[in-house]
């Protein structure tokens, strides 16, 4: 009799301790089988280590798992804009396999944007982002120009600054419409780079991390055209605008009318030759550059950053 009282306790007790005992976060996730890194991708992943490379730093591995936090990011932001005041680009909307993030408001020792990754990839380490953001499409010259010339982000290309005792075990990189962005991992990633577009290997997307039908973003794979969604890419554009359009560099955007004419001459002051306001909605912007050609353009606008890092292209 006593045996049996002995017993019913220890039931009771193990049924109390697993039934009463602190839930687990559930975190990790799985890399959809069909991910692949889009060309522009790959150049910009290569621009990266190329720069470490002039200065003796190692090159960084590419990551299958912070890629593709990367392009769902750049998505995220593209679609949803989770980066309204008192939001900035690091925030997360509610419309994913992610928890809803605002940064910095959220951000605390028990909650991190930096866990992303571990929280719907197989990637078990914190991961750091840097973003850029332009009013056009996005040039992959002119996001690794601003990368390298703003010492924020020139300290997590060359480890220098905050991260210079830091060494980079990863790093995935993802472009959409006008966002790009790249996170940098302090682990190395156990299911190494991920596939360019258009490419298949046999066994290459087997395993516990990579997801047979797992759709790239739930929320979002209907709101992404077709071409897009399959390639990665933007379809190619002509250099040269149709007729009547034009390109315009802007310098200063949102300003009051009684404001443009002086600085239009100031502008013009500095050497711009073709500088005027343009005007809309009771509200201007200063253009220091036109021209009908998409690739001049490009280029102008990457030799203008290096003074104004905040200058965009307009189309009109």
């Amino acid at each position: 009799m006593v045996r049996n009282t002995t017993n019913c306790f220890i039931l009771i007790l193990l049924f109390y301790v697993s039934g009463f005992s602190l839930p687990q976060q559930k975190s990790g996730g799985s890399i959809p089988a069909g991910y692949r890194i889009s060309q522009d991708e790959t150049k910009l992943y290569h621009m990266i280590n190329d720069f470490r490379r002039k200065y003796d730093l190692p090159p960084i591995p590419l990551s299958i798992s912070l890629c593709y936090v990367a392009s769902s990011h750049v998505r995220d932001l593209f679609f949803n804009h989770p980066d309204q005041e008192p939001c900035n680009f690091h925030s997360w909307s509610d419309k994913g396999p992610w928890k809803a993030f605002c940064y910095p408001r959220d951000e605390n020792k028990k909650n991190s944007v930096w866990d992303k990754p571990k929280e719907f990839t197989p990637y078990k380490g914190k991961g750091y982002e840097i973003v850029y953001w332009e009013n056009n499409q996005a040039d992959i010259d002119s996001v690794i120009n601003l990368w390298k010339s703003v010492g924020y982000f020139n300290n997590f290309l060359l480890n220098t600054g905050k991260w210079q005792n830091q060494k980079w075990e990863a790093l995935g990189v993802g472009i959409f419409e006008n966002y790009a962005c790249a996170w940098f991992g302090e682990v190395p990633d156990p299911f190494g780079p991920p596939l360019p577009v258009g490419e298949t290997v046999a066994g290459k997307d087997s395993g516990s991390g990579i997801e047979e039908k797992a759709p790239l973003i739930k929320s979002l794979q209907n709101e992404i055209p077709e071409n897009k969604a399959e390639s990665g890419q933007m379809p190619p554009s002509n250099p040269v605008s149709k007729t009547g359009v034009k390109y315009y560099i802007i310098v200063k955007s949102n300003i009051p009318f009684k404001d443009t004419a002086k600085l239009v001459r100031l502008f013009t002051s500095k050497g711009f030759v073709t500088v005027r306001s343009l005007e809309k909605e009771g509200r201007a912007r200063i253009s220091v550059y036109e021209t009908p050609n998409r690739t001049e353009a490009i280029n102008k606008l990457k030799e203008i950053k290096l003074q104004y890092y905040d200058a965009w292209l307009l189309k009109n």
